[in-house]
């Protein structure tokens, strides 16, 4: 696989529908070999589900049919495509590429973990959508890139519905969570004006982007999220545990997920051309990422030194599936039959070039020898050794089939190291910034309320000095709370507090808070300002219909609704009914 631009999305998303309003999707990351399944219901004819999760993978491309199989009062995928993302390159395949059957077999075929674990066996023709999208996903990707997926080497996960917080595009603008709201009034010095750039200090690229992923569709599952609390709670407390965790991962550089699954993909076939340049360079490639995998496998006997103690469930499971894995081990011997023991990875790039012409053992190929003699003598020789790196591809081909046998041990470490980069480097590095319990752990229940004591906004926090907390309690008896004051005078920092509390709550992370006690919500929705939309030829009050309609549509009982500045650009009495209109739906959906 070709190497991708740092953070930049490596999504490629396929989306198709049926006239029931259903939508299939399927996204498939390129960078860290994971396969996501969704089919859910579109409630809304703008698409703003769909539109939510094309805004989680910002994908590079989205593969549609030709067959605009719209519901009335829909206008379809591909057209939303042509609407919304122009920028995002559109790919047409036929029909016939989303088969639902060998998607299907597919994914058995190619999934790291058991299909039945996916519930594919059983359910997958009540979800034939996401696996027609799939099949046409691996078609084109195997087309496109030249290769072909290594058998039981994808991460796959699927859910029929959302099973993580769902957070809409606007909702995900409004509180700031990736980017500052006015960002261009702000500049670029101020990124820190946002949640996920006040929570940037992960190493990794794999660690920065599941970080990102996080905080637009958190957790909704207690017991995964009390499990990161566990362990964060460990690390807060044991600060041996915390500082070896952070020496272990300044082991890995930035690239190490995208470099580990490199072994997830494999050539359609090998050619015999010396002199070509293109081949050339993905067989240096290849070497590279040998080089990394054994400094990653020679660093995992610290990880089990670091973690041989540790109590908490995730850093004991995380021991006893990588730590004790015997399988690691089987691969570091075959690297050290090839690959020469002092060779380690390097950042610097002349550094890491003549760690490539020397990776490889001396005496297991005499050309290669010479050409490694010609390389030390002339700047000729450098040519001579690039041009022979192809001439030893088949003694390296055995080593890569012998560890592409293992591929799945390798996508679970690149998870568990973008998994500690997140916790160790982001999350605990933030807590212990700040002064002592300034952050607390939150509490979950199942059906109490939500309580926070002694909240703050955790991102203005981080940039004002002197602010004053605030609180909220929302119980079944009083679901909702009416905020009213002068300009300026918080409202709507209050309102964003909340709801950047419970985001960070349920991605596994302390608050800000003396004290929290949260119900896990489902969905968040906020309105915080309207004006007219030119794009749909709507107006400022068309608009906030379709918003109201959109939420009585979607709403639960487990939902947080934020609605701010209503009445100011409609009149007062518009604004009002809208609230209490959503305030009656809510009321009504009370167990």
């Amino acid at each position: 696989m070709e190497d991708d631009a740092g953070e930049q999305s490596s999504f490629v998303t396929g989306l198709i529908q049926n006239r029931a309003k259903e939508v299939g999707v399927a996204a498939f990351d390129l960078r860290s070999a994971a396969l996501h399944l969704s089919q859910y219901i579109e409630t809304s004819s703008s698409y703003q589900n769909t539109k939510t999760l094309l805004h989680f993978y910002d994908p590079t491309v989205i593969i549609v049919s030709p067959n605009k199989l719209a519901p009335d009062g829909m206008v379809g995928v591909s057209e939303l495509i042509d609407r919304f993302y122009p920028s995002v390159r559109k790919v047409v395949m036929a029909r016939g590429c989303f088969d639902d059957t060998k998607g299907a077999v597919m994914i058995k075929n190619l999934a790291a973990k058991e299909p039945s674990a996916l519930s594919l066996d059983t359910y997958y023709k009540q979800y034939y959508l996401c696996l027609a999208a799939a099949a046409a996903i691996i078609k084109w990707i195997e087309a496109e890139k030249g290769v072909i997926v290594t058998n039981h080497s994808l991460s796959v996960t699927f859910n029929g519905s959302f099973d993580h917080m769902n957070i809409d595009a606007t909702s995900v603008r409004n509180l700031e969570i990736i980017e500052p709201l006015h960002s261009a009034l702000w500049g670029t010095s101020n990124k820190k004006r946002s949640l996920f750039h006040m929570l940037k200090t992960t190493k990794t690229i794999g660690g920065t982007r599941l970080l990102r992923a996080n905080l637009l569709q958190p957790l909704k599952d207690i017991e995964t999220i009390n499990t990161r609390l566990d362990c964060l709670d460990e690390l807060m407390t044991n600060e041996q545990l915390f500082f070896g965790l952070s020496q272990f991962l300044r082991k890995f550089p930035k690239e190490t997920d995208r470099v580990l699954c490199h072994f997830c993909f494999k050539p359609k076939k090998v050619t015999s051309k010396v002199l070509d340049v293109d081949n050339a360079k993905k067989s240096q490639t290849l070497i590279s990422s040998i080089i990394l995998l054994k400094t990653a496998l020679d660093a995992l006997p610290l990880l089990a030194k670091v973690l041989k103690d540790a109590q908490s469930f995730l850093l004991a499971n995380i021991y006893r599936s990588v730590c004790e894995n015997e399988k690691y081990a089987s691969i570091r011997k075959r690297i050290g039959e090839v690959i020469d023991e002092d060779v380690l990875h390097a950042r610097v790039p002349f550094v890491a070039r003549t760690q490539q012409c020397f990776a490889i053992k001396g005496g297991i190929d005499g050309l290669l020898d010479i050409a490694r003699r010609s390389f030390c003598d002339t700047s000729e020789g450098r040519e001579t050794w690039k041009q022979h790196t192809l001439l030893n591809f088949g003694t390296r081909f055995p080593l890569v089939d012998a560890i592409r046998e293992d591929v799945s041990v390798l996508t679970l470490l690149a998870e568990v190291l973008c998994l500690l980069d997140m916790i160790v480097n982001s999350f605990a590095h933030t807590i212990s910034t700040k002064p002592v319990d300034r952050y607390t752990r939150p509490h979950f229940t199942e059906n109490g309320p939500l309580a926070i004591d002694g909240g703050r906004h955790p991102i203005l926090e981080s940039i004002h000095n002197g602010f004053i907390p605030n609180n909220i309690f929302i119980s079944e008896a009083a679901n909702m709370v009416i905020v009213t004051g002068p300009n300026m005078s918080g409202k709507s920092t209050y309102l964003q507090q909340v709801c950047l509390i419970v985001i960070l709550a349920q991605i596994g992370c302390y608050v800000p808070a003396h004290f929290s006690t949260i119900r896990v919500v489902d969905r968040i929705f906020t309105r915080m300002g309207t004006v007219d939309n030119l794009e749909s030829n709507s107006s400022t009050f068309m608009t906030e219909m379709k918003e109201t309609a959109f939420v009585m549509q979607n709403v639960s009982e487990r939902s947080l609704i934020v609605m701010d500045e209503l009445g100011r650009a409609t009149s007062s009495s518009d604004g009002f009914a809208i609230a209490w209109s959503c305030c009656e739906h809510l009321l009504s959906l009370k167990a």
